[in-house]
Parts: C-alpha cells; structure tokens; sequence
C-alpha cells in the first residue's frame, strides 16, 4: 500500500454516528501512514445534539466504570483533525448528494437502537415491552417519552445476555439506589413508584449457554435489596456444555457464579428477587382484556452437543408485563442499501455493496463499521477491530485510485451549507458547554451530573447565542 495519497490536501472523510464505533474509525484514520503523510479531515455527523451514542443512552446508569470508555473516546474527538456536528439528520439536513459533494469517503456508523422482534402470540398486549426502548427511557433518550409504565409487581425479562440483566437489575433495584447517578428527574420519579418485586429472567439454553459476562452476572448481587435466585435443577451440563466451559474461561465463570446463586441460602433483607430461569423457552404472552397477565414456556433439554430440544413440557408465569431482550436491530438508512433481514448495511469488509450474486457490486465512497456493519453482537470495545478493517479498505481503495474527487472538498462548505440551509447544529465546543452544564445540575443535588433530556434544553446549553452557523 502507498503511503502517498497524491491529493494535494487532507483526505475529506465523513463519518454518520458518532457513537464508539463512529470515533474509533476516526482515531484509526488518525493514527494511519496515510493520514500522517497527507493529512485526514473527520467530519462526524451526529442525529442528536450530545456525541457518545451506546455509551450515552445505551449503557445502565450504575455502569460508571463502562462510562470511562468516554474518556477515552474524549481525546479523539479533541484532536483538530476531527469535527462534531449534532443535531444534524442524515437524509434530511445532510443528503447523499451532499457527501458526494464534499468528502472522498462516508463511513456509516449509526449503530442499532430499535428492538429485534420476537414472533410469538400476544407480543403485541399492552404490557408487552421492547428492552431498547425501556433502556432509552431510564437513560433519558430525548426522542423518548418521559414516563414508563411500572405498576407490575412481576415482571419477566426474555434474554440471557447483558441487556437482559441491565433491564432486570434497573427494575429490581429501588429509585433511591439509583439516585446517586446521573438519571434524570423523570426517571428517578417513575423507578420511585416502580413496584415490581420479582424480577424473571428467561433463557431457552443451560448456564453454558448464557451470554452474560461475569462482571455483569456478580453485580445482581450487589444490591442489598436483591437476592438472585436460580432453580438447582437448572444446573445442567451436556457433553458439548462442558467443552465448552473447558475451551472458554469466561463460559466457565459464567456458569460457576450461576452455580453458586443456585446453592447458597436465602439473602436476608433483600425485599426484591431476580430469578434466572434456564432451560425456559418463551412461547406465548398470556393476556387478558389487552393486557399482559402472564408467560408460557415450555421446558427444553440439552441435546448433548449444547443445543437443546423440547420436551412438552409447559408452565404459565403468572406475571404483569414482558420485556423482549433478544437483541438490537438497526435502523435502514435513507439510500442506503439495507439487509433487512440481518439489520445490517451489506458490506465486504466494511466496503457497502448492494445487488445480490452476479449482479453484486461495491458502491463507490460509502463505508460502515460498527454494529450497522456485523450486527450488535459483542462488546464496546469489539467495534474497535471493525473500525481498522474498514479504514484499511478506504485507504486501499484511496491508494489504488477508486474514490471520486468530490467537487468542494473545503472543510468551511459544511459550515455554510449548514448556514444556508438554517440548521441549528451543536459542536464540540457545544458538548463542552453541555457536559458543564449536566455536571452543575449535579453538583447542586451531590451528584456527579444530572442527564439533561429535552432536546430543546441540550440544545439551548450546546450552542452558544441560540445557533451555530
């Protein structure tokens, strides 16, 4: 590959989301021979006025430690190669046309925030929950609504993998133990009057089988208000369970700290209890009059290779409302081509293409990465290997001649687009003045922040005199 970009300029690349995966991609193009010998500019594009995306609005409040991935994420945005612009609506404020107009290369980083569906009867009953959507409401999503209906006192979570404890543990804990996070008023009222009491969480497989990491499986015990509870005889293993835990560390953590939920004693003083059933496959929300009033599952048993079969058996939870943890889907982009069925942008390596078979073909400029790209399976710190994969086939592709020159590469045309076009747009300096302004609603209360949510009230903080031009 040649280090000579033969541009005469930076290399102009745009960057739609500016979640982790988005600024990851940034940093690797920083952090590239090309990008040293010729020069990068970075512009990311951000729907909603404040950056971060997953880390903001997709993580539990009680997560402080997975919240310093902000710092990390902070340094690269504080580089001048690189510009933020919020409140900027791909498709609408920014067109393709647009990009074309003003950038060698656009990657699409938008990550997923909707629910994935779940095809079983009463899915639709009033009761019946997608986790995002809960997960948008109590990290105080400003395009969600304000209030959360939380008068079950059981409650079943669908899903053994880190979103499903969250969900568990939010609705577990009390108002006031979350409290001394950055949760907004809205939020502490509605968990305040939350009255669950039991919290269930179903799997369809075994302990080995679970998606859980161990760090999130221990800390439902942290709570004094909490005893976990799993059935003993849910504690079984088949020959493929157990090469599994054998060839996997954390799949053996995983399985061991479930173990030890199962045999210990009761928890005294623990008003509040999360069950995590195994072996459980949901099959039907139970409803009465429109509304949820419980959950059939139907036992299964291991296979021997860790795959599972029913067994006719089935049980009716007696439960109040349902939450669908199954995984995150994506949101299709306007003009971008979109597997609907995957929830991803097709792509090779990171390169967007669109047809099928022989008539398949790479669209020229257009790049993803993140969970848009592979599909949101794996940790935060996963979309990072993303990320270098598709800057290495943008400076491939640049190396080898194949991006179109854009006809106004100036890195000012944004700005007067954007002046032209009337739109209000936050920057970096903007999540400066924010981040300020959430950390004194905190610091008036003793806490680190207080999370603004009104798209209005974070505008009005982010941008200086009312507008960016």
């Amino acid at each position: 590959m040649s280090n000579e970009t033969n541009l005469g300029r930076p290399l102009r690349v745009a960057i739609i989301g500016s979640g982790p995966a988005g600024i990851y991609a940034a940093d690797a193009l920083m952090k590239s021979e090309e990008a040293k010998e010729g020069g990068v500019s970075i512009d990311l594009f951000e729907r909603l006025p404040a950056p971060f995306g997953l880390i903001r609005y997709g993580v539990a409040p009680d997560h402080p430690r997975i919240k310093g991935i902000v710092n990390a994420l902070h340094k690269v945005l504080d580089k001048p190669q690189v510009r933020l612009f919020g409140n900027v609506d791909f498709g609408t404020d920014l067109t393709h046309d647009d990009l074309a107009r003003h950038y060698d290369a656009t990657i699409f980083a938008t990550g997923a925030t909707d629910d994935r569906g779940l095809r079983i009867p009463g899915i639709e009953l009033d009761g019946s929950y997608g986790a995002a959507q809960f997960v948008a409401w109590y990290d105080g999503h400003p395009d969600f609504p304000r209030t959360w209906p939380l008068d079950a006192e059981k409650v079943a979570v669908i899903g053994v993998g880190n979103v499903a404890l969250d969900v568990a543990r939010v609705l577990a804990k009390t108002g006031d133990e979350l409290l001394s996070t950055e949760i907004p008023a809205n939020v502490y009222e509605g968990l305040r009057e939350n009255k669950a009491r039991e919290v269930h969480v179903f799997g369809r497989r075994g302990p080995a089988q679970a998606k859980f990491s161990p760090m999130e499986l221990r800390e439902l015990d942290h709570s004094p208000n909490i005893e976990v509870v799993v059935d003993p005889r849910d504690i079984e293993y088949d020959e493929g369970s157990a090469q599994a835990r054998r060839s996997v560390k954390m799949v053996d953590q995983v399985a061991s700290i479930i173990e030890d939920y199962a045999i210990r004693e009761g928890k005294p003083g623990a008003k509040h209890k999360i069950f995590l059933h195994f072996f459980e496959n949901p099959v039907e929300i139970l409803g009465e009059d429109g509304k949820v009033v419980g959950l059939r599952t139907e036992r299964n048993e291991l296979d021997g290779t860790g795959n599972v079969r029913p067994t006719g058996e089935s049980t009716d939870w007696d439960l109040g409302a349902v939450y669908r943890a199954v995984g995150y889907y994506s949101d299709p982009l306007p003009g971008v081509p979109f597997d609907s069925q995957k929830g991803v942008i097709p792509n090779e390596a990171g390169r967007v293409v669109e047809g099928e078979g022989v008539d398949k073909s790479v669209v020229g400029g257009l790049y993803t990465t993140g969970w848009i790209k592979r599909g949101p399976v794996g940790l935060i710190g996963h979309t990072k290997g993303d990320a270098n994969e598709t800057v290495a086939c943008i400076l491939d592709d640049l190396a080898a001649g194949k991006l179109a020159t854009p006809a106004d590469p100036a890195e000012e045309s944004i700005e007067k687009l954007f002046a032209e076009r009337g739109i209000a747009h936050t920057t970096w300096d903007g999540w400066h003045r924010l981040d300020a302004h959430e950390r004194s609603l905190g610091t008036s209360e003793g806490r680190e922040r207080v999370k603004v949510v009104e798209r209005e009230d974070m505008l009005r903080a982010s941008i200086e005199n009312g507008a960016n031009a």
